[in-house]
């Protein structure tokens, strides 16, 4: 399924074909990236992988969630540095949201790390709120960093 956001911007399925162009956004966005065995891993369960792509197929961000048992998770949401702050990653958020609605999901949860700013902004603009931490869960350049723990009811 594709979705058409503006002239340029598409929404679609995750493939495997899309992988080193992931792969390259995640390489350039975190000190320690999800390796390409981890998205093989989401796309095989058939969790819900969506790419959003910008002209004929450069893919500019990506999102991958899991939803079983009345619940979502988010576990990835990346958008390009090139194309931050131009509202893909409120599109894509969004996108999901209702995905994880279509699986009979009533709430979605997420970890974020403090020190990402502009994420947490993101996710309390869109209901998100804070329901816990995560002691140490994220790696960091000189140790550990704690995961805020998010949630959204699901309408």
């Amino acid at each position: 399924m594709s979705a058409v956001v503006d002239d340029l911007w598409r929404l679609r399925s995750m493939t495997s074909a899309d992988l080193p162009q992931v792969l390259d956004i995640e390489q350039v966005s975190y000190d320690f990236p999800w390796k390409r065995g981890i998205f093989e891993d989401c796309l095989n369960m058939g969790y819900a992988c969506q790419v959003l792509t910008e002209g004929t197929s450069a893919i500019r961000g990506y999102g991958l969630m899991s939803a079983a048992v009345g619940e979502a998770h988010l576990l990835n949401l990346c958008v390009a540095p090139i194309c931050r702050r131009s509202g893909m990653a409120r599109y894509l958020l969004g996108h999901l949201i209702e995905q994880a609605r279509q699986r009979d999901a009533y709430i979605m949860f997420l970890e974020v790390r403090p020190s990402n700013r502009a994420a947490l902004m993101l996710y309390r603009k869109e209901g998100f709120t804070e329901i816990g931490r995560r002691k140490g869960y994220y790696p960091t350049l000189n140790g550990r960093e704690d995961a805020i723990v998010l949630s959204r009811d699901i309408e």
